[in-house]
């Protein structure tokens, strides 16, 4: 019998029909909640993500504003960029594409962004409140892990989690999250990469199996225990092909849940970057009204 699929874009359509109402709120108190987006140079997978935001903002009613800029743009002109976005009082959120191009370095970029803007959640000031208990800004990503499966009543608690990379963009900051005391966590975390040996020994240990590590097709059927919970949130161009870290065909019929690549965790990345968009217009709000 083959798994259930865990579907992304129906999941994130619920998301964002729950944040209509705020949105509509903020927009009358004056306060409509705005994005800006970044993308330096001509990445294909990224201008499809960024078209794809801002075809969601436009949906939902959030104001929206990109910045296309060649990928020979130098570093102080990026930062001077930002900058003054977190300046613009019409902008609640900065979400600077990634990659950029080689001559950039990402990390200077990302902590000049100021962290009530940082619908990311890459700046190490929300890192930081993200590890002791008390976030403002989950990433996006991660989050939208931990949200598709409270949707499917997938509580983590309780269950050992094995997450396949340590992307500080994924794995890292989803092991943060899932280990905490609350609602969505409480679960036992091992985190694999590149330098752990006899992988599959840790993944068949597992309840919920992440992957995130960008190697196409790399979990297969037998290192997946049965009825095992499997997400993949990796996204790699075979040929003309999307597939993921998981061997899909195969897996579905050894997991007892999974998730599609298109149609799984991408949705639910930008769902949750809106909601964290609509977050950061409601405190700037407070703060404006304080």
């Amino acid at each position: 019998m083959s798994a259930q699929i865990l579907d992304g874009k129906k999941t994130s359509a619920e998301v964002k029909e729950e944040l209509k109402p705020r949105i509509a709120y903020l927009t009358e108190q004056g306060c409509q909640p705005g994005v800006a987006v970044v993308l330096v140079g001509d990445d294909p997978a990224s201008q499809i993500y960024v078209r794809n935001k801002e075809r969601t903002c436009e949906k939902l009613g959030i104001y929206s504003v990109q910045h296309r800029l060649p990928a020979t743009t130098p570093q102080e002109e990026l930062i001077e960029l930002v900058n003054n976005l977190n300046q613009d009082e019409r902008i609640h959120g900065i979400l600077v594409q990634l990659p950029l191009p080689p001559h950039i370095q990402e990390r200077e970029v990302l902590y000049h962004i100021s962290p009530e803007k940082d619908v990311d959640g890459f700046h190490p000031y929300n890192l930081g409140r993200l590890m002791i208990g008390d976030p403002v800004f989950l990433p996006c990503t991660p989050w939208g892990v931990q949200e598709l499966l409270l949707r499917y009543n997938l509580s983590p608690e309780g269950k050992n989690v094995v997450i396949v990379g340590r992307s500080n963009i994924v794995g890292k900051p989803l092991a943060m999250m899932l280990v905490q005391k609350g609602r969505g966590a409480n679960a036992t975390v091992s985190m694999c990469h590149t330098g752990t040996r006899n992988l599959s020994t840790y993944t068949r240990m597992a309840d919920i199996l992440i992957a995130a590590c960008g190697s196409p097709r790399l979990i297969t059927p037998d290192m997946v225990k049965e009825g095992a919970v499997v997400v993949d949130v990796g996204i790699n161009k075979v040929g003309d092909k999307t597939v993921g870290d998981v061997d899909f065909e195969g897996v579905k019929e050894v997991a007892s849940y999974i998730s599609p690549v298109p149609g799984g965790v991408g949705p639910m990345t930008i769902a949750m970057l809106m909601a964290n968009t609509v977050k950061a217009a409601e405190r700037a709000l407070q703060r404006k009204n304080a």
